[in-house]
């Protein structure tokens, strides 16, 4: 009996003691995975910090870029240029009595601008996409988007300079003038995916040079695209107003645009509305030798005008990928988060901190 009851003694302290050294184990595995995620941590701080240019001290709370879907329209813009170079390619093999208005408008263009041979008619549509895509004043009228659209237009006129002077000095001369340029008829398909290609290529690093951050500190606006560079620190104190805007697209694709306004004017701009002409009106200026009537007519004249060309000064929020968080997922907990430090860092919270101060001093006495 006396041996029994040592043996089971004796296996209850082993028991203990594996038990005792199992939880040994999980606490250095746990202290080890808890000293990883602290390295880890630390050294994406110190990541971040070198990127938007920290303070000592700050820490970053919350890191946001624009969504994937962010810049669609100016992908869309590229597969219509490479829908016109395909067309104006193959314009006579798609045009048919079925085919498409906008195919036999091509061509029309092609037949009435010389041929094939001659690149008037796609330099004329691509011209208007161009002016038309500026007219609208959408994410995709910026200047340099507008510089690359008039260079794609404008290529194949200077690729075949030789023949478009060729085809001018036949007209009138014996001896035309041209071919001396090496490169042959421009290929729409080739030189099409070429430039598609680039566009996309520097549309996806524009999108990706948008790095926003929400700090202990401030909101932090970082843009970085080849050669430019742009910083803003915004402190919580200085917003006025946390706005969010989702256009349908956005509401089907689950982002939003978080605008942060400021009482200096950070977030609105101010825009012109209405054509507008600028100086005098020609045959509306009075002079000397004017009777009552027709100073009476010109005065209406211009009256007329002036109503139908009246300029008006708005100002109105933009979104602008440089000041705001522009297309962001997730855009609910990145405007709570800036309600929340705004809350803390306003006044009337620090009012209502002094206020608390105060008055748990006078307690105390």
């Amino acid at each position: 009996m006396g041996k029994v009851l040592c043996a089971s003694c004796s296996s209850q302290q082993l028991g203990a003691i594996a038990m005792s050294e199992e939880s040994e184990v999980a606490e250095e595995t746990n202290a080890d995975v808890q000293t990883s995620d602290e390295s880890k941590n630390e050294a994406e701080q110190a990541r971040l910090k070198k990127i938007f240019r920290l303070i000592e001290g700050e820490e970053v709370l919350l890191t946001k870029r624009p969504s994937t879907f962010a810049f669609l329209g100016m992908y869309l813009l590229g597969l219509v240029v490479l829908a016109i170079h395909f067309i104006f390619d193959n314009a006579n093999s798609l045009g048919d009595d079925e085919s498409s208005g906008f195919v036999k408008f091509a061509l029309f263009m092609i037949d009435i601008t010389g041929g094939e041979k001659y690149p008037f008619g796609f330099v004329f549509v691509m011209l208007f996409i161009t002016w038309m895509n500026r007219l609208v004043n959408v994410s995709t009228s910026g200047r340099w988007v507008t510089i690359g659209l008039l260079i794609i237009s404008l290529t194949p006129m200077v690729l075949q300079a030789d023949d478009v002077l060729y085809w001018v000095t036949d007209l009138w001369m014996d001896e035309p003038i041209g071919d001396f340029i090496p490169i042959g008829q421009y290929n729409y398909t080739l030189f099409g995916l070429f430039f598609v290609s680039v566009y996309t290529a520097l549309t996806y690093y524009y999108q990706r040079s948008f790095h926003y951050a929400v700090t202990s500190d401030a909101v932090i606006f970082e843009h970085s695209f080849l050669l430019s560079r742009s910083h803003r620190r915004i402190l919580f104190d200085r917003i006025s107003e946390v706005m969010v805007e989702r256009t349908p697209v956005g509401t089907l694709l689950g982002f939003a645009t978080v605008t942060i306004l400021t009482d200096s004017g950070v977030g609105i701009v101010e825009e012109n509305t209405g054509p507008g002409i600028a100086g005098a009106i020609p045959g509306t200026t009075e002079k000397e030798g004017d009777s009552k009537a027709e100073k009476a007519g010109k005065g209406i004249l211009r009256s007329a005008i002036g109503l139908l060309t009246y300029q008006r000064t708005i100002r109105t929020v933009r979104a602008d990928p440089k000041h705001c968080m522009y297309n962001i997922r997730n855009w609910e907990s990145a405007k709570a988060l800036l309600n929340e430090k705004h809350k803390e860092h306003s006044q009337s919270n620090l009012l209502r901190d002094l206020k608390d101060t105060i008055v748990a001093s006078s307690d105390d006495k």
